[in-house]
Parts: structure tokens; sequence; C-alpha cells
């Protein structure tokens, strides 16, 4: 794995408006909406950030198929399941991913604000701030437009998404936001693509341990995390990047 150059973009991108693109985008497939946007902002300039969860094969496959050597963004909390972590690698193998880079928390932060290990209890927005949207905005600073796997079908504050989004002086593509849970268990089935190796114990949204669990089959797919709590996100899709 590789560690993501941390530098300001140098040269600034003139990017079309975001809700121009979505109304060109809002019906394309998720092949058309990556290769839209490789052809905008161009491949040094665009990375995919993947939790690396229950659904997230399907749109790595996708978007390997349109070009693997697009840059890959992973954000190891320092709370992930083992099994994250080994699906990680076997996606990064089996869909021949040329860049995939893991992207952990500053040690220094985390000595400061989160000494005992106990801030996900206590204060889980907090955590996931100086674990998930600190780094993520610390990776993105190279890019000026970022892919994710957001769908309308995971409820909550995803239910009208846009295809393409104004993130900060950023575009946010999100290729699957019309797809369907049958379309990805297509793309599954028809990739031969590995099941997250949580998925069979009953997780049908993978992030965090502490914050993690296992869901029924008449709950949303997101019903899992943070459980008993009001928090939905992370933050990475509710904060500005830039």
């Amino acid at each position: 794995m590789s560690v993501v150059a941390h530098q300001d973009i140098s040269d600034a991108v003139a990017l079309p408006p975001a809700a121009e693109l979505d109304d060109v985008l809002r019906h394309a497939s998720p092949a058309e909406v990556i290769g839209a946007a490789l052809k905008i902002v161009g491949r040094d300039q665009l990375a995919l950030v993947s939790s690396f969860g229950t659904e997230s094969a399907a749109l790595l496959k996708v978007m390997a198929d349109v070009d693997p050597a697009i840059p890959v963004i992973f954000l190891d909390t320092g709370w992930l399941f083992q099994e994250t972590l080994d699906y990680r690698d076997t996606l990064t193998r089996r869909l021949r991913l040329a860049d995939v880079r893991s992207i952990k928390p500053l040690e220094e932060t985390l000595s400061r604000e989160d000494p005992d290990k106990e801030l996900w209890f206590s204060d889980p927005d907090a955590c996931c701030r100086i674990r998930k949207v600190e780094p993520l905005a610390r990776a993105l600073r190279p890019f000026s437009a970022w892919i994710n796997g957001r769908k309308r079908f995971q409820g909550g504050a995803r239910a009208d998404i846009a295809v393409v989004e104004q993130d900060g002086t950023r575009l946010k593509f999100n290729p699957f936001a019309h797809v369907s849970r049958e379309e990805i268990e297509a793309i599954y089935k028809s990739a031969g693509l590995p099941p997250h190796p949580l998925a069979a114990k009953g997780f049908l949204s993978v992030g965090c341990m502490p914050c993690t669990s296992r869901t029924s089959p008449d709950e949303e797919t997101r019903a899992g995390r943070w459980r008993g709590r009001a928090k939905t996100e992370c933050g990475i899709h509710t904060t500005a990047t830039s």
C-alpha cells in the first residue's frame, strides 16, 4: 500500500458546476459517471474513497473496468475489523487496483484527543472527526474531485443524493446513487466478486468495531451503525472536505 502525499493542489482546476453535471449524468450508468469524472478532471485529480465494506466491491469493480489506476483512498481508523483489512487486500489483488492508499489518523492527534481510546463512547462525533473526517481532508488535498459509493436505497440522509454534488471546492461523484440493491448483487454475481467476510454473519454495513452491529432483514442497510444513537453518518459526507 502506498501512502498519500500530503500536498495541496498546485494549480486550481476550472470545474464545471455540479448542478450542470448532475443534469447530464443523473441517468447515466456508474461506468459512464466514472468515465465522465475521469475525462473532466483527469486521473491525477480524481480519487475514489472506499471503506472496503459490504457493498464496496461492486463500485471498485466498475472503477477497475474504467481505469484500475485511479487512486483509491481507504481510511484505516485504527478501529476496523481485521476482516475489513483482509478484504481490502483481497480486492486490491483481485481487481488489480494499482494505487490503494491507506490513510491513518495522526498519532499526535490520537494521543492528545483520545489517549484512552474511549472517545467512540463518550463523543462518537469527535471520534469520527479525528479518525475519518480529518484524515480524509488531508488525503484529498491533491485532488479536485472524488468518487464514493453512497446509494439512495441506504435511506436516511442518503435517500435523495444527487449523482454529482459540490463538496467545498471539489466535485463529488456518486455513481451508484440510483443503483438498486439487486443491481449491486448482479455485479457481484456476474464478476464473481467475493463478499465481505462479515456479510454472512449479519453485518449489512460495516464500519468501526465499537460502532457496528448486526442488522436484521427488516431494517435499513445502515441500521447497525451507531445503534441506539441519533448519529447516522460519520461526517465525511456531511462536512465539506475543503
